[in-house]
């Protein structure tokens, strides 16, 4: 019975300084060894950048296992002996040895050259070369450490979360570089921030069934963020990332039973769409972008929403949940946070267009990209996000949206599926309305960031062009739009389910002991 008081005096101490945690975590070695059978073939050098994600250099690697790197375009491949592991720019998806591979971060390209997910050294080298393993060496790790201090106060800029199917990921955002302990506990997540300057109290309800709220909060010179846990979390991972600076906490679910496991492994990870989010963009406040007579994209996209949800529940049987169903204000990531917690199949955002040159017309359909397709996509998604001002004075004060939606970029596992998504629904739209086909496109839309689905954005006409405004203001036009959009999802769910039956058709391959 005396364990409880010494236990509660112990959380106390950590959280207010007076104690350091005992083996917390040291910093991650910055190297990776490479080993074959005869021994070390070298040391790889471990990069983090901004979606905080560990990386390593493609082409160092391919000369410590003598093989070669070739990049055509947008993608590349390592080849040892008669191996080969392809890759594909900002996709975290990858063909190794014949074999599809999902890692948990994509590809990606900076001015030093292709890098490569650290998560390939675990997953794949095995299956491109044999007998070739790779670890981080073993750290010394302080068997006292402690919060470092800081002369000077360090400004606080944003709480924010995103719920993911996996995980919850929360973040603090600051003026500069933050110094943290962690007390992690089973009903509560504690992270003492030193030196943080909070102004008052912030709390971010969460309730996505692992995590029940989020509280910021000054105690004595620092901040403690507490995080309720309403469910197991099988673990809890930390960082330190800069520009912006930030202290990311993921909180992991626990896994699906093996049951469930088991069925999933025997239709090949394929499921048939059950559910399919609906977004009508802007709203309450934020009436998007106004025609010249006066018609607001708010009220033309949430009834094309509406009839559209109506057509996909009668017409193909798959539930359908929106994320406004009045003209209310909704914050961009709540919108693909609702998806994400409703462990949605789809999630579609529905908008109207705008241009400065009133002649521009037709329909555009956009996937999420780090990279604009052209300088007209940029633009349109730069106007589509600078809703993020009317959530909070936070978002007011950011000066580079790009990088929240690079840190939110979940897409990157379902770029290729949003692209075939994207694709589908342009090429129906612009048959069965005869409207300007103004082509797929992709660029970096905040609102997008966050889904863990295939996910795209329809610019379904411009309010700008007085001819467009005249259609889109009609009940008429509208009916044909939303059943433009069922059309074009019912071909996309025709071409879906053909795919899971030849996935679930397939054999499935079976160990055989030796």
């Amino acid at each position: 019975m005396a364990r409880w008081p010494a236990a509660l005096l112990f959380m106390c101490a950590v959280l207010m300084g007076a104690i350091p945690v005992e083996g917390a975590t040291p910093a991650r070695p910055a190297s990776v060894e490479v080993k074959g059978r005869a021994g070390s073939l070298g040391q790889l050098p471990v990069v983090s950048l901004d979606d905080g994600a560990s990386y390593v250099s493609a082409e160092r690697l391919a000369g410590l296992l003598k093989g070669s790197w070739s990049v055509k375009a947008s993608r590349a491949t390592l080849t040892v002996s008669r191996r080969t592991a392809q890759f594909t720019r900002d996709q975290a998806r990858l063909t190794v040895a014949g074999e599809s591979l999902t890692l948990e971060a994509p590809a990606r390209v900076t001015a030093k050259g292709w890098l490569i997910p650290e998560g390939f050294l675990a997953k794949g080298l095995g299956k491109l070369a044999p007998g070739i393993t790779a670890a981080r060496p073993m750290a010394a790790v302080e068997s006292r450490p402690r919060l470092k201090r800081v002369n000077a106060s360090v400004p606080f800029e944003e709480l924010r979360y995103r719920s993911y199917p996996s995980f919850t990921r929360i973040v603090v955002e600051a003026g500069a570089e933050l110094s943290y302990l962690v007390a992690p506990g089973p009903k509560e997540i504690r992270v003492r921030l030193s030196s943080l300057a909070v102004p008052g109290l912030r709390v971010e309800e969460i309730d996505d069934g692992l995590v029940k709220e989020a509280r910021l909060e000054s105690v004595g010179p620092d901040a403690v963020l507490s995080i309720a846990l309403e469910g197991a979390a099988a673990d809890v991972k930390t960082a330190s990332l800069q520009d912006p600076f930030r202290v990311v906490v993921d909180i992991y679910r626990v896994k699906e039973s093996a049951g469930t496991e088991s069925q999933r492994g025997k239709n090949g990870g394929a499921t048939p769409l059950k559910l399919i989010v609906l977004d009508a963009g802007h709203g309450g406040r934020d009436p998007g972008a106004t025609g010249p007579n006066g018609v607001q994209e708010k009220d033309v996209v949430l009834d094309v929403t509406r009839r559209a949800a109506r057509m996909i529940e009668d017409g193909l049987g798959i539930k359908v949940a929106l994320t406004r169903t009045t003209d209310v204000f909704v914050p961009l990531r709540d919108r693909t946070n609702f998806a994400n917690r409703q462990r949605a199949d789809l999630f579609i955002a529905i908008h109207a267009n705008a241009h400065p040159q009133s002649v521009s017309e037709g329909v555009e359909t956009f996937f999420l990209s780090s990279e604009a397709t052209d300088n007209a996509a940029r633009q349109t998604a730069a106007l589509e996000n600078n809703v993020v001002q009317l959530e909070s004075p936070q978002s007011r004060q950011k000066t580079d949206l790009l990088k929240s939606i690079l840190w939110d970029m979940a897409q990157s596992e379902f770029q290729q599926e949003s692209s075939f998504l994207a694709e589908t629904v342009q090429d129906s739209m612009t048959q069965s309305l005869r409207l300007v086909n103004r082509g797929v496109k992709q660029a970096g839309f905040y609102v997008l960031g966050g889904a863990a689905m295939p996910a795209i954005l329809i610019e379904i006409g411009f309010l700008t062009n007085p001819k467009e405004e005249r259609k889109l203001a009609s009940a008429e036009h509208r009916e044909a739009i939303a059943r433009a959009i069922y059309a074009s999802l019912a071909e996309y769910k025709r071409r879906y389910d053909q795919r899971v039956r030849t996935v679930q058709t397939q054999p499935v391959k079976s160990e055989t002991r030796r």
